[in-house]
């Protein structure tokens, strides 16, 4: 699989460097606070924040920075208020790119991926002209290692609502309707199963096959959109 897969990501942010650190709990602070600023301050009635805050455990930002970035969501702290922002584009060989962005300075951040994608052959689309070719979707992902008995699992899992199970190079990934996805979730623990990751996600409704030029050039525009400090996610129907 390529570098820049979603398993690769997961990855990167387990094993991050101190030195990168400071870019990471970034993101992760503000997608904390959207979802507080969305959904209210409790983990337990807002799924979104509780996805947040396991993400953010799961990468080992200190609770500190935690409860800072749900202060700030909640008004409490006084500090610039940042908001979501959703952006489509296309990549090389007319690839589609979902980029997910929070932000306190809307201009400085569209001019920033404009410059990126302008960078790596790509340009942003108008509102509407990518988005189609995505399903919003709540995706789990287990490494294969932690699964000892696959059928149980399939059954179990589906039983419990999964739409899809993708058998893919470094393990499963569970695919349901984004409600239900705290559901998925309980069944997998309830399996004693380790959970790599789970996050809404758009998920194209069809893959392109990608060329190995235009593989290099999506490698080297994600690399860049990931150093982005405004930067929480992208996804593409290059199949890479």
């Amino acid at each position: 699989m390529s570098g820049h897969s979603k398993w690769s990501q997961i990855k990167r942010q387990k094993a991050v460097t101190d030195k990168k650190k400071g870019n990471l709990f970034t993101k992760l602070a503000k997608t904390i606070t959207i979802a507080t600023k969305q959904g209210g301050p409790d983990p337990d009635s807002n799924f979104k924040l509780r996805l947040a805050i396991d993400k953010a455990r799961s990468s080992n930002m200190p609770n500190d920075n935690i409860e800072r970035a749900i202060k700030r969501g909640s008004g409490e702290t006084g500090e610039n208020t940042i908001e979501e922002v959703i952006y489509e584009a296309f990549g090389p060989g007319g690839s589609a790119i979902i980029i997910e962005a929070t932000t306190d300075n809307k201009n400085r951040t569209t001019a920033e991926i404009r410059n990126i994608l302008s960078k790596h052959q790509g340009n942003l689309g108008n509102s509407g002209s990518v988005i189609w070719m995505f399903d919003a979707k709540g995706v789990l992902r287990i490494l294969k290692n932690n699964l000892k008995n696959k059928e149980e699992f399939e059954l179990n899992i589906i039983d419990a609502g999964a739409e899809d199970i993708l058998e893919e190079e470094e393990g499963y990934s569970i695919l349901t309707q984004p409600n239900d996805l705290p559901i998925i979730k309980k069944a997998v623990k309830q399996l004693n199963i380790s959970i790599e990751s789970s996050e809404i996600e758009m998920v194209p409704k069809n893959k392109i096959a990608a060329q190995e030029k235009e593989i290099n050039q999506l490698n080297k525009l994600f690399e860049e959109l990931e150093a982005n400090d405004d930067i929480n996610n992208y996804f593409t129907n290059a199949n890479l």
